[in-house]
């Protein structure tokens, strides 16, 4: 019975091995079509109807997603917890009203800052090819890291620490 344990414990680290390999690649693959120009994008409307602006001298975290994105759903507290600690802004593409993308926002309890892409206009610009897709810019607003796929919480901790 300990041999079957261990058999099946070593093939079940093999197996996740080989989908972080094959997720990480295909992430890899997608990406290199993304926008990877430096950020020109100084401020953004808000859910709520305010402007922000992004903070200078401070490195910032774009992340595209979509409420319809079962991906992005396992993604989102990543990213809220992360929105707590850096500078972070959600862009929801295709996910609704203001209102509706509100309501989600509310019910699974994040409080991230949103922008609605409702016609998909700055998911064009950044060409945004799937869902989740994560850009980490510099203090200088240089793209240092863009992601297209699940990132963990260590993940995207740790590259926001490396780009401050």
């Amino acid at each position: 019975m300990k041999e079957k344990i261990k058999h099946y414990a070593k093939e079940l680290i093999y197996f996740v091995i080989f989908i972080t390999i094959i997720s990480n690649v295909m992430s890899l693959y997608k990406s290199k079509d993304l926008n990877s120009a430096p950020l020109k994008l100084s401020t953004v409307k808000l859910l709520d109807g305010s402007t922000y602006t992004f903070e200078k001298e401070k490195p910032i975290l774009i992340h595209f997603w979509a409420t319809w994105c079962p991906t992005c759903k396992l993604e989102a507290s990543n990213i809220n917890y992360i929105s707590k600690h850096f500078n972070v802004i959600t862009i929801a593409v295709n996910s609704g009203s203001t209102q509706e993308i509100q309501t989600f926002l509310n019910e699974n309890e994040y409080n991230f800052l949103v922008v609605n892409d409702a016609n998909s206009t700055l998911s064009k610009e950044f060409k945004i090819a799937g869902f989740p897709t994560t850009f980490i810019y510099d203090k200088n607003r240089k793209l240092i890291f863009s992601e297209v796929g699940y990132t963990s919480i260590i993940g995207l901790y740790l590259r926001m620490w490396w780009a401050n």
